[in-house]
């Protein structure tokens, strides 16, 4: 059996359809922010994922509902293509440089949503993408993908550095954390 689902979500702000294999695939993004599509083609080929996203929003207004309701449809997909995570590592971490900024991410897929964000961006903007849309972004993932995360920039000068090495780590810790480790579901509860 594959590891993956499509997930959507129209609204009268956004119409977004993600595809999404933890098996590898294609990577192809279009939202209509060129440093959002950067950062999630970065996650795919990061991770190691197939990742197809499509997304329409109301851009004319700003990249808020765009962003926000991409990560709510990509942390839905990723959320049903696990399954009942069995089998998988769980947990996951990784330290990405990015020239002068370093980007950290430590998760557990435990069904159990929260968020911790630490990172202050020198720079309000990173092209088409308000640098405090990272932290929404990160959030919808995490609630809707029933993920404990925490991301973290501890040092950096370039906003565009900062966000791409934070969404280079969540890659990697997440691409860790699903590996498949052989065993059941790992919890001393039986269940996730």
């Amino acid at each position: 059996m594959g590891r993956e689902a499509t997930a959507s979500r129209k609204t009268r702000e956004t119409d977004i359809r993600v595809d999404l294999c933890l098996e590898g695939g294609p990577v192809e993004v279009s939202t209509g922010i060129g440093f959002f599509d950067h950062m999630l083609t970065a996650f795919g080929v990061h991770s190691g994922f197939g990742l197809q996203i499509d997304a329409k929003g109301d851009l004319e207004v700003d990249c808020h509902h765009t962003v926000e309701d991409t990560g709510i449809v990509l942390g839905q997909a990723f959320s049903q293509a696990l399954g009942d995570k069995g089998g998988i590592c769980r947990y996951g971490h990784a330290y990405i440089p990015m020239d002068e900024a370093l980007g950290f991410c430590a998760l557990d897929i435990s069904g159990r949503p929260f968020l911790v964000f630490q990172a202050e961006f020198p720079q309000a903007r990173a092209g088409g993408f308000d640098a405090c849309m990272a932290e929404e972004f990160f959030r919808a993932f995490a609630v809707h993908g029933g993920v404990t995360l925490h991301v973290g920039c501890p040092y950096g000068k370039n906003t565009h550095h900062m966000i791409e090495a934070l969404f280079k780590a969540w890659a990697h810790a997440t691409r860790d954390a699903c590996a498949l480790s052989g065993g059941g579901v790992l919890s001393s509860k039986g269940v996730l």
